[in-house]
């Protein structure tokens, strides 16, 4: 048993008010076309409190004044399951992965049942009925609701005396930080891009298309343990390159032009976030290098600027005016806010189990995060774009590069492409 898992539900319990009911599903994979589904991922935050892959489960967490109770629902194996998909995880394996008991694990079946006992002065559990549902009510656009409470509709159709309320907040702030488990998910992510990344080095000089570099980088992880991307691969050339999310990869390479590389793979949920940028014929030209290095050189000092206490503006800032001096030095912008023309996002963001992962951007840097920084420079008309990103830990006095081992530095590149 991972004992992370069991820490993280006894630390969200701790920031959650008492009587009160948590219900928290690990999702379904969505269906696709008629008998074909989308590959499941399970809802992150399922996955932080359990540590289970698993598809069709949910979580029920009871906190009274004194007592607090945890249960966990699964799908039985029926005997069509069985001849067409196989045996589901048992109360012992789901058991011996979440560290929830195996006698507080229930099928589904059971679940109205036990729930009534609990709105009903909790027969056997011996609390009051709680007032407030949590559940997790993130949604990616404004105008969409929450699926947790499409999911609980029925719920709070014959309890309305249920004030619902969003688990999100207090998970935000616990995923911000890492248990030494977590980084060395996130290392072996790291490592295996590591792997896909010196892969596409060694195969720009024999491809003609971007759509190939995808697929080089995904064999290479894949052939390594690694669950798949940990989000859509950007394989950008030329100009192609100055356009922050391009994931078309489906234009020609040129000898001459720059190949941007912004990708990650997953391993156990965790997922890394690393950019390279490369010289297509594997030399850079006078022009790329003044360029690259002055992305490279904003991309060092920010991360030696970072140490617990530093805010999100006081990191962008840094980098950003950093990035204008060095461009004004080359007669590249004249004024300061010029540099918003070459360089249109923010250094960085928290990473986890979700690569653009959940956190509080209010908050100070502190021990145990894990963030990316990615300074850029995107000069469509010269059709140069160039970004150099790192995944970093906040330690107690700075700060390490999880990603040192991918090489940056002009002449690394130039001699390992050689």
């Amino acid at each position: 048993m991972n004992k992370s898992f069991e820490k993280n539900r006894q630390n969200f319990i701790k920031l959650i008010s008492d009587s009160s009911v948590v219900i928290l599903d690990s999702g379904q994979a969505p269906h696709k076309t008629t008998d074909q589904y989308y590959y499941y991922t399970p809802n992150r935050n399922f996955f932080f409190l359990t540590g289970l892959n698993e598809e069709s489960m949910r979580l029920m967490i009871v906190k009274g004044v004194k007592e607090t109770f945890t249960f966990l629902f699964i799908e039985e194996t029926t005997e069509y399951m069985r001849k067409w998909v196989g045996e589901k995880m048992s109360k012992e394996e789901a058991s011996e992965i979440s560290g929830i008991p195996s006698s507080k694990i229930y099928f589904h079946s059971e679940f109205e049942q036990l729930f009534r006992s609990l709105m009903t002065y909790a027969r056997g559990l011996g609390i009051k009925p709680p007032k407030n549902l949590y559940l997790d009510l993130y949604r990616h656009k404004p105008n969409l609701e929450p699926i947790s409470l499409v999911q609980c509709s029925n719920i709070l159709k014959v309890y309305p005396e249920l004030k619902v309320l969003n688990a999100n907040k207090e998970l935000s702030y616990l995923r911000m930080f890492k248990s030494e488990a977590d980084i060395a998910s996130l290392s072996e992510a790291i490592n295996i891009t590591n792997k896909g990344l010196n892969r596409i080095m060694d195969a720009l000089k024999i491809r003609d298309n971007e759509q190939q570099i995808e697929a080089d980088f995904l064999h290479e992880i894949t052939l390594n343990k690694s669950e798949g991307n940990s989000f859509n691969t950007i394989a950008a050339s030329g100009v192609n390159a100055t356009v922050l999310h391009y994931e078309n990869n489906n234009g020609d390479l040129n000898k001459g032009d720059l190949l941007l590389c912004d990708l990650g793979a997953l391993y156990n949920n965790y997922g890394s976030d690393i950019t390279r940028t490369y010289p297509i014929n594997g030399k850079f030209s006078k022009r790329q290098k003044e360029i690259y290095e002055i992305v490279l050189k904003t991309n060092k000092e920010t991360i030696e600027f970072i140490k617990p206490g530093i805010t999100w503006k006081e990191l962008n800032s840094f980098s950003k005016n950093m990035l204008i001096s060095e461009c004004k030095k080359i007669n590249l912008i004249k004024k300061d806010e010029e540099i918003n023309n070459y360089y249109y996002h923010s250094i960085g963001h928290f990473l986890g189990l979700d690569v653009h992962d959940v956190g509080q951007y209010d908050q100070p840097l502190s021990e145990g995060m894990v963030i990316t920084v990615e300074p850029g420079l995107y000069i469509k008309e010269e059709g140069i774009g160039i970004r150099i990103e790192d995944d970093i830990l906040i330690t107690k006095d700075g700060s390490i590069n999880l990603s040192k081992e991918i090489i940056k530095e002009v002449k690394d590149i130039e001699e390992y492409m050689s």
